[in-house]
């Protein structure tokens, strides 16, 4: 479960960001201020409001180490603050006097980096508060800007929809077009994906636009291999622009915000939707989890924040759902056997299973005779039970040990479909994604980009029928 556990209504104007520290939460809005708030029972601070700023703040964000807050705004300046006082440490300007957008510290806290709506990001030694590197990318206004957990680069969203990839020398490694409609948002997870070989790191990255999409994206960069970003999924839930996204600190949620005026929680490891909070009364514009403790907090044009509190249940969900495990059984050491016996309701055997030495392998070969006569198992309906949660895992092993055709897949979803249509753009395509696309007034072909002749969906039931054909034979 997820519970709202304190609403913060001192904002007179839109929130536009909202940030966390160890201990403090900051809230910036279009009133020019900046809030500052204890984690302990979410007071305001003596010192807050913060007051500098002439225009509309857009963005704010704390150091590493949580002594330092950056604030950006409309006025072309990026101010640094100190967090136990509320004094101003230094007032950077824009250099081409440009609104800031999007302003970010890096992991080691040596860099900030301050985006514009002129399509200008610097780099600023935040010790002597000079300028370090200047660039700008061709199109759009700067809105958002993420540093690696490595800090050995940072990406850059824009307006235009490009993700653009800079190294710590403010070198243009890459960029693409990531969102149609525009980039508003985009996070990486702290938590490297395993699986990298000859020493690369891989990290998952989110990114969210004025398309209504949240995407995922896994990005590897050394000096000797260079740089690599791959298109991963893209999570569905919303229907309307998403303006933000967070990870959570260990990684294992996604937290997204919308135009729709919902907050989504996605398991990272499975992207199923966890929660889905209808709470605010307009757009959502920012969201934010705390470190280390299991808080959310989101913002919105109704002029509120929401504190929200997840409890234990909710954080394993996520930590031991089946998606975190490796992919295929056969590999699963014994103690991911255990994490599975925990998510199917079974955690009273974990003792029994781990005394027998039950990995990956010895669980798929599991009869009722042995978990009678070897593991002791005295219940037969607990024996049945045990016994259909490793059919189930046979099955899966047998699906994810054959290839799923492409033709098969929505080019939306990237999910099997199941109930196929042909778009005017003669393409198939899950038919409620679908329905969904054109319901947010996309005319426009998910696959060429181009205006559809016409929004009717057409059944493809020979396309459906190949498919049922299909799971027929792999699912025996």
């Amino acid at each position: 479960m997820v519970k709202l556990i304190h609403t913060l209504a001192d904002h007179s104007d839109d929130v536009n960001c909202c940030a966390f520290s160890f201990s403090l939460l900051a809230t910036c809005s279009l009133d020019k201020t900046i809030r500052l708030y204890s984690l302990s029972d979410f007071t305001e601070l003596p010192h807050s409001p913060l007051k500098f700023h002439t225009y509309a703040v857009h963005c704010c964000c704390f150091s590493p180490s949580g002594h330092i807050l950056a604030s950006c705004s409309t006025d072309g300046t990026t101010v640094l603050w100190n967090t136990e006082n509320g004094q101003t440490l230094a007032v950077m300007e824009q250099p081409s006097g440009s609104p800031v957008r999007v302003c970010q510290f890096s992991p080691d806290s040596t860099c900030l980096a301050s985006g514009a709506a002129d399509g200008t990001v610097v780099l600023w030694n935040a010790q002597s508060y000079k300028l370090y590197r200047c660039g700008s990318v061709k199109d759009g206004s700067l809105v958002a800007c993420a540093f690696s957990p490595d800090g050995s680069f940072f990406v850059t969203g824009s307006s235009c929809g490009d993700l653009t990839v800079w190294d710590d020398k403010m070198r243009c490694l890459h960029s693409e077009k990531a969102h149609d409609l525009g980039i508003t948002c985009c996070n990486f997870s702290s938590q490297p994906v395993s699986g990298g070989e000859q020493g690369l790191q891989f990290f998952r990255l989110a990114s969210c636009g004025q398309d209504c999409q949240v995407k995922i994206w896994v990005v590897s960069f050394t000096h000797i291999f260079g740089f690599e970003l791959k298109y991963k999924s893209m999570l569905s839930g919303h229907c309307a622009p998403v303006l933000a996204c967070a990870f959570s600190h260990d990684g294992q949620m996604l937290v997204s915000g919308s135009v729709d005026k919902s907050v989504i929680v996605y398991d990272t490891n499975t992207e199923n939707i966890l929660h889905t909070l209808t709470q605010h009364t307009r757009y959502v514009t920012a969201c934010a989890f705390a470190p280390h403790t299991l808080l959310l907090a989101t913002g919105s044009m109704d002029k509120t924040v929401n504190i929200w509190q997840f409890d234990l249940e909710t954080l394993c969900q996520a930590r031991s759902s089946e998606g975190h495990l490796k992919q295929f059984t056969e590999d699963w050491s014994e103690e991911d056997v255990s994490t599975w016996l925990c998510a199917q309701g079974l955690k009273d055997l974990v003792g029994i299973f781990k005394m027998n030495n039950i990995d990956g392998k010895e669980l798929l070969n599991l009869t009722k005779e042995s978990l009678a006569d070897d593991l002791k198992i005295e219940s037969l309906g607990l024996r049945s039970k045990v016994l259909r949660k490793i059919e189930e895992l046979r099955t899966r092993v047998k699906f994810l040990s054959s290839e799923i055709p492409d033709e098969f897949i929505c080019p939306i979803t990237r999910e099997l479909m199941k109930d196929p249509v042909i778009a005017s753009d003669g393409y198939s395509y899950e038919k409620e994604a679908m329905e969904n696309w054109i319901r947010t007034k996309k005319r426009t072909s998910p696959m060429t980009n181009l205006v559809l002749p016409s929004v009717v969906l057409t059944p493809n039931r020979t396309l459906k029928m190949a498919i049922n054909r299909w799971l027929e034979t792999h699912q025996k």
